[in-house]
């Protein structure tokens, strides 16, 4: 079983910066990939960005060049620097995990960012 933990969230103002972070506790080792997805209000959950276990990470079109995911090495805190903030980021970001031991993915229970003037 994995436990992730959201935090971070507030509310910014347009062209601003905010981090959030998932804290990871449980059977880490299971753990082969680690994801952020958001939802906006009346939208579905989209997926953000993600880190592979190798390292390698991807970003959705539309956060590239503003969005940083990170971890540490043992895969207990993943963070995500936002830059560059506009309306269109406001939404509930949510932690994932992909692990190896269950057909389910471990998910956090979210956290609110609000990007208004």
């Amino acid at each position: 079983q994995v436990q992730l933990v959201e935090s971070g969230g507030g509310l910014v103002q347009p062209g601003g910066s905010l981090k959030l972070s998932c804290a990871v506790s449980g059977n880490i080792d299971s753990i082969y990939a680690m994801n952020w997805y958001r939802q906006a209000p009346t939208k579905e959950r989209e997926w953000v960005a993600g880190v592979q276990r190798g390292g390698s990470s991807m970003y959705r079109d539309s956060v590239k060049g503003r969005f940083t995911i990170s971890r540490d090495p043992a895969w207990n805190r993943m963070d995500l620097q936002m830059n560059s903030l506009t309306s269109e980021d406001t939404a509930i970001y949510y932690c994932n995990a992909e692990v190896k031991t269950s057909y389910l993915d471990a998910w956090g229970r979210g956290t609110l960012v609000t990007i208004s003037s």
